[in-house]
């Protein structure tokens, strides 16, 4: 191995946040590093929604052709935002522990009316450009007037407090990572995940390497946590057997108790406005838990076709 490694990452302050976090478990261990950003397809592209770019892994693919072509040695992702299928000559080296996996609703005081369902006034403005959030958003809400907004997590609450929105939706772990204090400036509603389902892996990062460094494989077990792994390939399974990306309306939550048994709730639309379909499945063993969600997925959006 490397005297020093380099780590890909993307260049926003969340993503620098996790690599930083990253060089810093490595040096702990006597590991040295040094980051590299990489900008990605869908930080280029900001006018548009993830669902209306084209392709998988837009915050991905430039990371992961730099890990091939040997410019870096390990990339850091956040796991939601990595396909499902991992390109020839790349593997998952670890996976990390999981922050919190819910998603915050981020209310301007002016349109707070706690006489409302999720304390939003009527007809308002809520910016997202999650198909997930989207659909999740109008089966609680018809009312709601959902707007695309892009930008990493302070721009997107600069464009709520300059009033572009009345409320944003962000996920729950990158504000903690980051240490912003929303309240009392706004209103924060964090939404249980087993109601508002996160996307697959939410709250996880994922460390990617060359499929043949093997000694790099093995010095960064040190990141690795095998519960969130358990619980994360139910998700990324489900998502998988979707077909899916940003572009598909889905969210899956998996979650281990404390004598070892796996729940899973999930959410699915065919279309970011469509009928949102729920289901909820508990077993003893991970093994084909993701073949029963998706099943049932199916047979709810048949049946509500």
């Amino acid at each position: 191995m490397k005297d020093q490694i380099i780590i890909g990452t993307r260049g926003s302050k969340l993503a620098l946040w996790q690599a930083e976090y990253t060089k810093a478990k490595l040096a702990a261990a006597g590991i040295s590093a040094v980051l590299k950003i990489i900008k990605t397809k869908g930080d280029k592209i900001q006018h548009l929604s993830f669902d209306k770019i084209e392709g998988k892994g837009f915050f991905t693919k430039e990371i992961e052709d730099a890990l091939l072509n040997g410019e870096i040695d390990m990339a850091v992702h956040s796991m939601k935002d990595l396909p499902t299928t991992q390109p020839d000559g790349l593997r998952l080296a670890a996976v990390s522990y999981r922050q919190n996996p819910a998603d915050l609703l981020i209310i301007n005081p002016a349109a707070f009316d706690k006489t409302q369902p999720l304390k939003i006034k009527k007809n308002a403005i809520v910016g997202t450009s999650s198909a997930r959030r989207k659909a999740q958003l109008l089966s609680m809400r018809e009312d709601f007037q959902i707007k695309d907004i892009r930008g990493n997590v302070p721009t997107r609450i600069q464009k709520l407090r300059d009033g572009q929105f009345d409320a944003i939706m962000l996920a729950a772990a990158g504000v903690e990572r980051l240490e912003l204090v929303l309240e009392p400036e706004f209103v924060t509603l964090e939404l249980d995940p087993t109601i508002f389902i996160p996307a697959p892996a939410q709250g996880v990062l994922a460390f990617q390497i060359r499929s043949s460094d093997k000694a790099l494989s093995k010095e960064l077990r040190i990141l690795h946590d095998q519960e969130v792994v358990e619980c994360t390939n139910v998700e990324r399974r489900v998502l998988q057997m979707c077909d899916g990306g940003c572009h598909v309306p889905l969210g899956v939550y998996c979650k281990k108790d404390s004598i070892g048994n796996f729940h899973v709730w999930a959410a699915k639309a065919k279309h970011w406005d469509g009928t949102v379909n729920r289901v909820r499945f508990s077993s003893s063993i991970a093994k084909n838990l993701s073949d029963t969600v998706f099943n049932a997925l199916m047979k709810e959006e048949e049946q509500n076709a």
